[in-house]
């Protein structure tokens, strides 16, 4: 990143919780502005988001999503740039896939993004569009985690089986969670999430952890 950014950008977002979790060049499948030059790629990682947002929350639909578009937008303002969201659509952008081209995050066998520090606790809430190029504040050098984990003991923790190989049993892992044996997974997190031994420093706390299960349930019902 130039001096300004990393002055006060990362600063900027420090304030939030928030982080850059990579940076990208845009292609012309991403059907983004034919200006455009880099995407930067903003998100949580561990419960530092969590707690300045719990602490402004304002009652309402989507709190969390209207906390951090309420940054972000005055972010973007502030550094010439265009907030993007995942939420946006349709079409709705590939933060996914943004993820795993910026090289700092990996697909997980749960089928969520895995990061080599931050485990699978951490999460993309938006992006930052600018027409400059901004370098990444460092590059990526981390291999793929999952890698090296013999016993993948996120395959086999889930009570339900929800989880194998290129497939997530969501009417399975729903069901589960509604019921009285879900409660462990309501309440603290997937269970199979839980299992992963990377990034055991920013694990969720129950609160962030069964706010996030309640929008999942909530998502699924609408």
């Amino acid at each position: 990143m130039t001096a300004d950014l990393e002055a006060g950008l990362l600063r900027a977002l420090s304030a939030l919780g928030l982080r850059v979790l990579g940076v990208v060049e845009p292609r012309p499948d991403d059907r983004l502005p034919a200006s455009a030059r880099s995407l930067v790629l903003i998100g949580n990682a561990g419960p530092d988001m969590w707690r300045l947002f719990s602490a402004d929350r304002v009652p309402g639909p989507h709190p969390l999503d209207r906390w951090i578009a309420g940054g972000v937008d005055s972010l973007a303002a502030r550094f010439g740039a265009r907030a993007l969201y995942p939420s946006d659509g349709p079409p709705y952008h590939p933060f996914q896939a943004w993820a795993r081209r910026a090289g700092t995050s990996f697909a997980s066998p749960l089928g969520i993004l895995i990061h080599p520090e931050f485990g699978l606790w951490h999460g993309y809430r938006a992006a930052l569009l600018f027409n400059r190029a901004i370098a990444p504040p460092t590059a990526p050098t981390a291999s793929h985690p999952c890698e090296a984990c013999a016993d993948r003991p996120c395959l086999t923790t889930c009570p339900v089986g929800a989880f194998i190989p290129g497939h997530f049993d969501v009417a399975a892992c729903a069901a589960h969670l509604k019921g009285h044996a879900g409660a462990d997974c309501r309440d603290l997190g997937c269970r199979a999430r839980r299992a992963c031994p990377v990034g055991r420093d920013h694990v969720y706390a129950p609160a962030q952890a069964a706010f996030h299960m309640r929008a999942f349930l909530d998502m699924r019902d609408a």
